[in-house]
């Protein structure tokens, strides 16, 4: 995770080590040495994934390549506010390793579950959950036919086997250790309410598009309180996605590890050209995918 971009790049070794010193934990050792273990504990993860991103993007810049607006799926967005020069890179990742700690204790001593249901629209799953007994939500809209359900284990289950019945392809169940935007989140909500009250804002250069609501927002209050909202709150990427379109977006940069974006925005908007950046080989061919590209750039984090 980003341990190739920074012998390349000296932006990114430097955005290693600035968010590195803002939380006191050397993230450019954890991406490179690990132990795994410990790079998946969530309040680890949570900022490791943030610098990434925000290294891509630095690079990016480095060749005139600037976003005209941004998105990230969760965590993500944090990564977009970075780019759009609203929230600097030291206190985002302060944040999200707090954010991360907050929802990983608001998820102790619950039994819950998350799982992926493919080939369902978005207004069957939620009239699913709505019937079932206990408490399972919808909890992402990724693409079109794939929507992300989270709660109790044991309504989750239930749920599974009744989106089954309605025709499902597929409910794959999902290796997290909470029930990321759901209601059950929002202890984690209120609490990262009180820190990001303290945390500077500026208006954002470019529109960020908040996941709660799929619509461009520019102004601090407003980032600060969708930023609070979205912790218990369904991910709308899908819609995020269809609003990049509508606002011009016509090359869509994936910035930071994996690949899992571009398909999510290949499967929403038909035609899209779609580069995703890690490392520096993947840099290259997205520059040379961009440089054929027309303009209007939106960048998503993951």
């Amino acid at each position: 995770m980003g341990v190739d971009l920074v012998r390349q790049y000296a932006v990114a070794r430097r955005i290693f080590e600035d968010a590195s010193q803002a939380i006191s934990l050397d993230l450019l050792a954890l991406c490179r040495d690990g132990p795994e273990a410990r790079l998946r504990e969530t309040e680890n993860t949570q900022p490791a994934v943030v610098v990434v991103g925000c290294a891509v993007a630095a690079a990016l810049a480095e060749h005139g390549v600037r976003p005209d607006a941004a998105a990230g799926l969760s965590l993500g967005e944090y990564t977009a506010l970075v780019a759009a020069e609203s929230l600097e890179l030291a206190d985002a990742v302060r944040v999200v390793r707090l954010r991360g700690q907050f929802m990983q204790e608001a998820a102790e001593g619950l039994h819950t579950a998350m799982a992926a249901v493919l080939g369902l629209s978005a207004e069957v799953a939620i009239e699913v959950c709505a019937q079932t007994p206990g408490l399972v939500e919808a909890a992402n809209f990724n693409a079109p036919g794939q929507v992300v359900i989270a709660g109790e284990a044991a309504a989750v289950d239930a749920a599974a086997a009744r989106l089954r019945a309605a025709g499902a392809r597929r409910v794959i169940p999902l290796d997290v250790s909470a029930p990321f935007h759901t209601s059950l989140m929002r202890p984690a909500s209120d609490r990262l309410a009180a820190v990001l009250s303290a945390v500077p804002l500026r208006r954002a250069r470019v529109p960020v598009i908040a996941n709660v609501t799929a619509h461009p927002v520019w102004e601090p209050e407003e980032i600060r309180r969708r930023l609070v909202e979205q912790v218990a709150s369904p991910v709308r990427w899908e819609q995020s996605v269809h609003t990049l379109h509508r606002l011009g977006t016509r090359v869509f940069v994936e910035a930071g590890p994996g690949t899992t974006l571009a398909g999510l925005i290949r499967r929403t908007v038909r035609g899209a050209t779609v580069a995703s950046i890690q490392d520096p080989a993947t840099l290259s061919a997205g520059l040379a995918t961009i440089g054929g590209a027309p303009a209007h750039r939106g960048v998503g984090a993951t």
